[in-house]
């Protein structure tokens, strides 16, 4: 398919340098104004696409060129995109797959995508010194797709000196700035922001930060810029159907870690996704297959164990051989317990809070023997990035990073998928339709058992 696509991709200077503040405030702002849009983040992580759904209204897409590659990751990109198109970057402009490599980054993907690069700038406390960091990225890797620059953190007063320093200095142009505005502020914790559902407030922040764009920000520039780029190409990433299934995924506050494009796999193979809560919900919907994602049930753990009807009802089903999928979160749900509170006890083992990363980055996931997702010898990449660990985390697959590091990971048979790591399913659809074909031999059974 080959689709016109306005674009840019938002960049930092580094982690907490305010990519997603800034990236928050440009949508909501063109939200605002009733444009078509679509976002986008770079990398692995979860929770900053779930900021920029609450705003935009419709999912957001990650772009991992680890997972997907270079062609994937445009055919996805093409498929989930609208007239405008806003791609945030993750950690710093160029950092890759290990300290000496771009692979994978915000400044490939900017590359991948043909989209031209707007700079996040931490400007507070900084005069000359500004325009050195704006350089020394420009200088950095050639082309470095660097257009233009936003500033954030800096004063009204401050910011026309600043402006026009950098301007000056790097022949670039900076499309304006965002003060610092602590009301505003999104709070972190161990895996990054703290959920967009958890904020109570969070639309009232976001028309906030959106009128400062609308004052500080050249959103009239930024979308003439986006609409400038030239079209795209790329196949379309789409596969089909296999069987009428219908999945029940875990949805609520402790369950909330997934990927767009697993889930819409599923759909195109065949999958009716049905939502549910291990938190309020009694029981399993009625199902041929659960998908148990990851999240947050450390921080609910006495409200998933006081559940007792649901922890048995997941136990029963798991055991009686429905098949399921459990990532992260969703693994620690299956064990006997997180710390003291008793969760399904469907492996055995104790969750704890570890202090620190836990087998922490990107993975290809293989495995020896075959099971409910894996052929013999097949893998799939992922990512492991979690502070709590089991006392026994499986065996059943190999992990090995890009820098050469491996360890055994989690749980597998021909109905269960157990471990930490989140698997990206579009990196080897095969997971994915194994999945699909398990789910419809057991719906089928039991149809034949009904009649």
């Amino acid at each position: 398919m080959i689709k016109k696509a306005g674009r840019i991709l938002i960049a930092g200077t580094g982690s907490g340098c305010g990519k997603t503040t800034v990236v928050c405030a440009i949508l909501q702002a063109l939200r605002n104004r009733g444009l078509d849009v679509a976002s986008f983040k770079c990398g692995p992580d979860y929770i900053d696409p779930m900021f920029h759904s609450e705003i935009i209204g419709t999912p957001s897409t990650n772009l991992d060129l680890y997972f997907a590659g270079e062609e994937l990751a445009r055919g996805l990109f093409l498929k989930h995109s609208a007239e405008l198109n806003v791609i945030e970057g993750v950690m710093g402009y160029y950092d890759g797959l290990s300290m000496q490599s771009t692979e994978s980054s915000s400044w490939h993907v900017a590359q991948t995508l043909d989209a031209p690069a707007i700079l996040i700038v931490n400007g507070r406390g900084m005069a000359l010194s500004a325009a050195a960091v704006v350089k020394g990225f420009q200088a950095m890797r050639s082309p470095s797709g660097i257009v233009g620059v936003i500033l954030n953190k800096v004063s009204p007063m401050s910011y026309p000196q600043l402006k026009a320093v950098i301007e000056q200095e790097c022949s670039v142009h900076v499309y304006g700035y965002m003060p610092t505005n602590e009301t505003c502020s999104l709070e972190s914790r161990h895996l990054g922001l703290v959920t967009a559902q958890e904020i109570s407030d969070l639309q009232e922040k976001m028309q906030t930060l959106a009128a400062q764009a609308e004052k500080s920000i050249e959103l009239d520039g930024l979308i003439d810029l986006m609409k400038a780029q030239p079209a795209l190409k790329a196949d379309n990433p789409v596969a089909c159907k296999i069987a009428d299934v219908r999945i029940a995924v875990a949805r609520d506050k402790a369950f909330c870690f997934y990927y767009r494009d697993n889930l819409e796999l599923l759909e195109e193979l065949g999958a009716t996704l049905i939502p549910f809560s291990p938190l309020e919900d009694k029981e399993l919907p009625e199902c041929d297959g659960v998908y148990l994602g990851g999240g947050y049930p450390e921080l609910y753990a006495g409200q998933l164990s006081q559940n007792k009807t649901m922890r048995e009802s997941v136990k029963n089903a798991v055991q009686d051989g429905l098949p399921t999928i459990a990532e992260c979160g969703g693994f620690m749900y299956l064990t006997d317990r997180i710390e003291d509170a008793e969760m399904t006890g469907v492996i055995h083992g104790i969750c704890t809070d570890m202090k620190k990363l836990v087998r922490f980055g990107y993975a290809e996931f293989s495995a020896a023997e075959e099971s409910l997702l894996f052929e013999k010898g097949g893998s799939v990449r992922g990512h492991e990035f979690h502070h709590w660990d089991a006392t026994l985390p499986g065996e059943a697959l190999t992990a090995k990073k890009p820098t050469g590091r491996g360890w055994k990971c989690a749980y597998t048979t021909e109905t269960l998928y157990a471990g930490y790591p989140h698997l990206y399913l579009m990196s080897n659809p095969i997971l994915a339709e194994r999945f699909i074909r398990k789910c419809d031999e057991r719906k089928m059974r039991h149809e034949t058992h009904g009649n």
